[in-house]
């Protein structure tokens, strides 16, 4: 497969994923992510593994009232073959009553590294906040 290939590939599978966020699938999230994965909630705060994931991505849906829907703007995939650093716009659409109470940007400057594990793409660090983590 070539870079471009599994670059596609990369993006199908964050495509996916934003689905599945969408809908609450939870359990079919989380099968796209390494077992040592990490997962910035929010600044300051790290889910690590599956199950912390899992349960991040609940409380997540909570905050922003079961209504979150994100979605990729433009996206830069650099591609070792083997790892891949993505850097990505994310859109997050919410209902107006969580983008009242929310604290942070609904339009993130995204950065994700996967790593591929037995021929499939997973996600091992998804940190919306990007760069900002440093402000």
């Amino acid at each position: 497969m070539t870079i471009d290939e599994e670059n596609k590939e990369i993006k199908r599978v964050i495509d996916e994923c934003d689905h599945l966020i969408k809908h609450e699938a939870f359990d079919q999230l989380i099968q796209h992510y390494s077992e040592n994965a990490i997962l910035v909630v929010k600044p300051g705060m790290v889910a690590h593994g599956r199950e912390e994931i899992k349960a991040a991505f609940i409380k997540i849906a909570k905050y922003f009232d079961n209504s979150i829907v994100p979605k990729e703007g433009k996206m830069t995939i650099l591609n070792s073959g083997s790892s891949a650093l993505v850097l990505a716009q994310t859109l997050i659409e919410t209902n107006d009553t969580a983008k009242e109470t929310n604290e942070f940007s609904l339009d993130r400057r995204a950065t994700y590294v996967f790593e591929k594990v037995d021929n499939q793409w997973l996600c091992s660090i998804d940190n919306s906040y990007g760069t900002s983590l440093l402000d």
